[in-house]
């Protein structure tokens, strides 16, 4: 058996998410594509977490196993050139590193880190990758009410669920908003999350930057299930998997948007 872990960034906006979906073009599916195609053989890729469909990753993490023994030897760096020379241009391995066999990327992991761009003027670039939104958005108010989310809570209000005995409680270890020249950017790092948590979340906080709810309103859905909060669902585009962390690993610190446009 041989193992991998693998480091990969994807602009999300051609796929239907990460997971692997029948009739439709995944991240997963693309990947799994690559490293049979270099082997030859049947492999088991997956991922640390699911990202919607449009979503974007800076830093997703998969373990790739193969449960033969091979007739060569496969050095990280040769495993990474095969693999993007197969990939979309949307698709990179930025890192291959050997793993132990009972490495597990989803599992193992200890926690994911979200990051959400809000565009506060119209661009020509980068259309894919922000949110752009016309009316002015009081950042401070915004910041207010993220700090409200930190700790367990049930975001049940907050997801679309998709099985009614899945648990919904989330442990939030960090959330600020924050500015960074035209973007106005929110990062979210918790234990996992659930099916379009972040996006509802911005969307309830864009609201309370217009002024039209009151920071306090974020907790007020946490426990008053409302309508509002999914038709406020905020786009795909500006949200990315900015960062999964395994024990030992630095959390991410520094407020700057992630590309300047």
């Amino acid at each position: 058996m041989h193992t991998w872990k693998l480091e990969i960034e994807y602009e999300g906006t051609r796929y239907r998410g990460w997971q692997m979906q029948q009739n439709a073009r995944t991240v997963q599916d693309e990947l799994i594509y690559a490293a049979e195609e270099a082997f030859q053989m049947r492999v088991e890729l997956s991922g640390a977490g699911r990202t919607d469909a449009g979503v974007h990753a800076l830093k997703q993490v998969a373990h790739l196993r193969i449960h033969k023994e091979l007739e060569y030897d496969v050095k990280p760096r040769q495993l990474q050139y095969k693999l993007n020379d197969m990939l979309p241009h949307d698709i990179n391995v930025t890192r291959v590193t050997n793993a132990s066999d009972d490495f597990n990327a989803r599992h193992d992991a200890v926690s994911r880190w979200y990051f959400y761009q809000i565009s506060t003027r119209r661009t020509a670039f980068g259309k894919n990758l922000v949110w752009w939104i016309k009316d002015d958005l009081n950042s401070q108010w915004m910041n207010q009410a993220a700090k409200i989310i930190i700790g367990k809570h049930d975001f049940r209000n907050y997801s679309e669920v998709e099985n009614e005995k899945d648990s919904t409680i989330v442990h939030v270890q960090h959330a600020e908003v924050f500015m960074d020249g035209d973007m106005i950017c929110f990062r979210i790092g918790a234990s996992h999350f659930l099916w379009k948590m972040v996006r509802r979340l911005v969307g309830i906080l864009t609201e309370i930057g217009r002024g039209k709810l009151s920071p306090n309103a974020i907790e007020t859905f946490l426990t008053t299930p409302s309508p509002l909060v999914a038709k406020l669902t905020a786009p795909p585009s500006g949200l990315f998997l900015e960062k999964v962390c395994y024990r030992g690993d630095s959390i991410p610190t520094e407020q700057k948007a992630l590309f300047n446009i």
